[in-house]
Order: C-alpha cells, then structure tokens, then sequence
C-alpha cells in the first residue's frame, strides 16, 4: 500500500496530479510546510478518528484543531484519535503519510471547511516525503468527501 496505492489511485482517478516527493521528512505539519515552502496551515493533515466504533478521516488545515463538541455535533458521537499501528492496518498508510486516497479499505472521508481558507492544499500522499498540491473541493471531489465544520482555528491564524 502506501504511496504505490496512492499512485495507483492518481493514474485512475486524476492522472493530471503530479506526486510530489520531496525526499525529506514531511511527516508533520511543520516538516512539510518547510520542505513545501509553504505556511503550516495549507497542510491538509488527515486525522484518523473513531466516532461510534465507526473508522472516518477528516481533513483539515494543518493549523486547525479537532473541537469534541462540533465533531460530536457533526458526527454524532464524541471522536477519539487511532493509534499508530491501527491508522496504518485501516489506512495502508504509516503515520506522518496518512491521506484519503488509496486507502487500503473504503472510509468515510470529511473535509473540514477550513480548507476553504486556501486555493490549494497538500496532503500528504501515503509515505513520510511525499504530498500532492490540490485544490480543496478537488480533494473533497476525489475522495468523495463530505464537508463539515469540526475544527477551531486560533484568532490570529488566517
């Protein structure tokens, strides 16, 4: 799985979609805004939660934070994070390469309306160094994402 599936996805769904592997460390937000050159919040981190024993993704900026109290408005139940190893055997993806596509099963995928904030977003793209450029709605469209207002975002960020 992982970035092969990812790849395999992209032929299939979006051959105009170029993988973008920097061969350095894009595992977390900062690590990936500073091989991307780009500000931390146009990272689509995507967290990978338990809600009601049911597995969804949520992407969202890499700024934004999971509110328990508008996930369990949106989703109906109060969410709690996977563990490694689950993400990875539910996912196919490793921790820090994470994304909605190519998965190794069929998940319920959110986008958080954070995203919005962007003309384009990275996610990343099944392995630690590598991440795809996509506007938001084209995410939401390939992964057949519902759209959903889950996560806060500090005052000051944009």
């Amino acid at each position: 799985m992982s970035e092969a599936s990812v790849r395999a996805f992209f032929a299939e769904a979006a051959p105009d979609v170029t993988i973008i592997d920097q061969g350095i460390s894009t595992a977390t937000v900062n690590d990936a805004a500073a091989a991307l050159g780009v500000e931390p919040a146009r990272i689509a981190k995507t967290l990978s939660l338990r809600v009601d024993g049911k597995v969804v993704l949520v992407c969202a900026r890499g700024d934004a934070r999971l509110s328990n109290g508008k996930a369990k408005a949106a989703l109906g139940a109060k969410p709690r994070m996977l563990g490694a190893h689950e993400v990875e055997e539910l996912t196919g993806h490793p921790v820090g390469g994470v994304c909605p596509f190519g998965l190794a099963a069929p998940l319920p995928v959110y986008c958080d309306i954070s995203l919005r904030a962007f003309d384009t977003v990275f996610p990343a793209a099944g392995s630690r160094t590598a991440s795809v450029e996509l506007t938001p709605e084209r995410l939401a469209a390939l992964t057949g994402a519902q759209w959903v207002d889950i996560c806060t975002v500090a005052d000051n960020a944009e």
